[in-house]
């Protein structure tokens, strides 16, 4: 259904960009609505990152997978 639209270097620092938002939204080093902004906006690289696939790069038809996916028979 879903094929990899994201690089390895693109799913990485999603994956990094996303822990970095958490950590300052959960542990309090940013507060107010920032950091509750940044406690749940967070999981979205995060997740976007682990899954290797964008619903925006989808919709926009990009991708920064240099491997273009394989088409259906």
């Amino acid at each position: 259904m879903f094929h990899i639209n994201e690089a390895g270097w693109d799913r990485i620092a999603r994956v990094v960009l996303g822990l970095v938002m958490l950590y300052l939204g959960w542990s309090g080093a940013v507060t107010g609505g920032l950091g509750i902004f940044l406690q749940y906006v967070g999981f979205v690289p995060l997740l976007t990152g682990l899954a290797g696939w964008c619903p925006l790069y989808s919709i926009f038809g990009v991708s920064s997978c240099p491997v273009a996916p394989k088409a259906k028979a």
